[in-house]
């Protein structure tokens, strides 16, 4: 006796199984060369510093607060904290990173692990809309944006 297998769930079977490949992939598999690596991760980077120059602007009381569009670019930092690392695998050397990045790979992720740490407290200081709690947590986010670049970042 065989069992019959509903067309829906072969179809969702399949799916997850092509996700898991995916997943499973190095991170060489992500980008098509070097060049592309590096692209994406100068995007997301490029991205992160456009909005904390955003919120940053509120912080330092440059224009007027506004607890809407500080809560908005402290989730987006968030989402844009969690992106560029995969484009720092080994084989993606060059653009403005240092060797120490690879070098220091453990080193490196502990300071990516810290800025994504701050920007959840940060993105939590936003959502109560409290101008001294969001600037103690920018200051810390943009403390770990520092450092980073003091060590692993060419200028």
């Amino acid at each position: 006796m065989t069992a019959k297998i509903h067309p829906r769930s072969a179809a969702l079977w399949a799916a997850c199984a092509l996700m898991c490949t995916l997943f499973a992939e190095p991170a060489m598999a992500q980008f098509a060369k070097a060049e592309d690596a590096i692209q994406y991760r100068q995007e997301k980077l490029k991205a992160m510093g456009d909005e904390s120059d955003r919120l940053g602007a509120m912080v330092r009381g440059r224009v007027p607060f506004d607890a809407k569009v500080a809560q908005q670019s402290a989730e987006a930092l968030l989402a844009l904290s969690k992106l560029p690392w995969p484009a720092f695998a080994p084989g993606y050397e060059g653009g403005k990173a240092k060797p120490e990045v690879w070098k220091e790979m453990d080193n490196f992720k502990a300071a990516a692990q810290r800025l994504q740490g701050d920007t959840a407290k940060l993105a939590e200081a936003a959502k109560t809309g409290d101008i001294e709690r969001i600037k103690a947590a920018f200051g810390d986010t943009a403390d770990s944006c520092r450092a980073c670049h003091r060590e692993f970042r060419n200028r």
